[in-house]
């Protein structure tokens, strides 16, 4: 197994919104970050949604030039595929063992081109980027937008055919190629692990996954999302267009069963926008959604829900006890109407989307030696003086590593993040180690109008 060395000032552990923008804040900053993420591309989750709430700004039109510039800023070494396997700090700074493990194809050669792919005879279900509804080849680029925009190669699927070797016009396909081991040498460590969703079979009153007519909110994301997998919403047992979708709230958050009695916060806001996409996309459809309580918290929030109810969105107050199919595999919604003398009914829809809830995407505690809150999301101690400083000197947290959060929050905590990882280096800081961040500011030109 090979190994090399990068002395760098920050090491930032996920490529998601929050990890990409803390990155890019301390790079402007002139410090050098090297940022590890575990897939074959930044992004996170953020790139796989089709719009963001409250604005329904395309999501990929946000994230997309902040992953291509993560990639060519010259502070900033990108790891893709890769994985921080331990962390330890002596005299001061932080050393960090990261796994990169093997694309089977040359990055520094590849161009992108996928000929190798067009020439792959090999069909791969696509699990990772589209739940398994559609295919890819067996060496592949992850998607259009994937930044680096690299092939890699499904070794365990692969055919040893060799066609793609000889579509190659680069000759970057390397199938002796080893897992490598990166020696990360930094003053800081920041947090960006993101989060996971609580799964679809968790439930077994809600069908446990067999209801093959009940998806999860992600899912519905790739259907609605223009580079989704049909390019139009279907159902998936028949492939016909849903006439009636049902959306089932806290279906994996405020649950002890399910070991998550917390709310996830932006459940109730990501069904309402998917709810008005889904007005515009099937306007003859009946969009209901059967919730407990309704938590519109951020800025315009409320108003979006007043919109969508304006927009003839059923929104139903009650506690939905089980879902099971008919003999044409249509849901069938048990719930307790809580408005209607707690009455019970059982209503028919074509389909099904239950609103998952977050759970943390790694086990800081184990990995990285951070305590957890109760919930197991990195626990901030003085979270209104420093809301990413962790209890071990020299580690930070933001995004949804800290707790469930909407895109916005997730930005704003990752500037806050790089700004204590910046205060905390130049505290630390040992001459020609840290580089000295020199800022001239013009007064006149910062001065306000007021005091002009």
């Amino acid at each position: 197994m090979q190994a090399n060395t990068l002395e760098m000032d920050v090491l930032v552990v996920g490529g998601g919104i929050a990890g990409m923008q803390s990155s890019l804040d301390l790079a402007d900053q002139g410090y050098k970050v090297a940022l590890v993420e575990k897939s074959p591309s930044v992004g996170g989750k953020m790139i796989g949604l089709s719009k963001v709430f409250p604005t329904l700004d395309c999501a990929s039109c946000i994230t997309t030039p902040k992953m291509s510039s993560v990639a060519h800023h010259d502070n900033i070494h990108l790891m893709t595929d890769s994985e921080v396997q331990s962390l330890t700090r002596q005299d001061g700074s932080f050393t960090a063992q990261v796994l990169r493990k093997p694309r089977y194809v040359v990055e520094e050669d590849c161009t992108g081109c996928r000929l190798c792919e067009a020439a792959c005879p090999l069909d791969v279900p696509d699990k990772d980027n589209e739940f398994g509804r559609t295919a890819h080849h067996a060496i592949y680029v992850p998607f259009a937008t994937a930044v680096p925009q690299k092939a890699l190669l499904d070794i365990d699927q692969c055919l040893f055919c060799g066609k793609c070797m000889l579509a190659c016009p680069t000759g970057c396909i390397d199938f002796d190629q080893q897992p490598a081991t990166v020696e990360v040498h930094a003053g800081a460590v920041i947090l960006a692990t993101g989060y996971e969703t609580t799964l679809l079979e968790g439930k077994k009153e809600y069908g446990a996954g067999k209801v093959r007519n009940v998806i999860d909110g992600r899912m519905m994301e790739r259907l609605l999302a223009p580079t989704g997998p049909y390019g139009r919403v279907l159902r998936p047992s028949d492939g016909k267009q849903p006439s009636s979708i049902a959306y089932v709230q806290c279906a994996g958050s405020r649950d002890i069963t399910q070991g998550v009695p917390y709310c996830s916060r932006v459940c109730c806001m990501y069904a309402i926008k998917q709810a008005m996409l889904l007005s515009g996309t099937l306007p003859m459809a009946d969009i209901t959604i059967y919730y407990m309580d309704i938590r519109t918290f951020g800025k315009n929030y409320e108003q979006f829900y007043q919109n969508a109810k304006a927009m003839g969105i059923e929104f139903v107050k009650g506690k939905v006890a089980r879902i099971g199919q008919d003999a044409d595999q249509n849901p069938l919604v048990r719930v307790e109407l809580i408005d209607d003398g707690s009455r019970v009914v059982e209503r028919q829809h074509d389909l099904v989307v239950l609103s998952t809830g977050m759970i943390p995407g790694a086990n800081t505690l184990h990995l990285f030696d951070v305590p957890t809150a109760d919930d197991g999301f990195v626990a901030i101690p003085s979270c209104n003086v420093a809301p990413a400083m962790t209890a071990r000197e020299g580690i930070f947290a933001t995004g949804t590593a800290t707790g469930p959060m909407d895109i916005v929050d997730s930005i704003m905590t990752a500037g806050a993040a790089a700004a204590e990882a910046a205060a905390y280096l130049q505290g630390h800081s040992k001459p020609g180690v840290l580089p000295t961040i020199h800022m001239h500011f013009d007064m006149k030109a910062e001065r306000s109008p007021m005091h002009a």
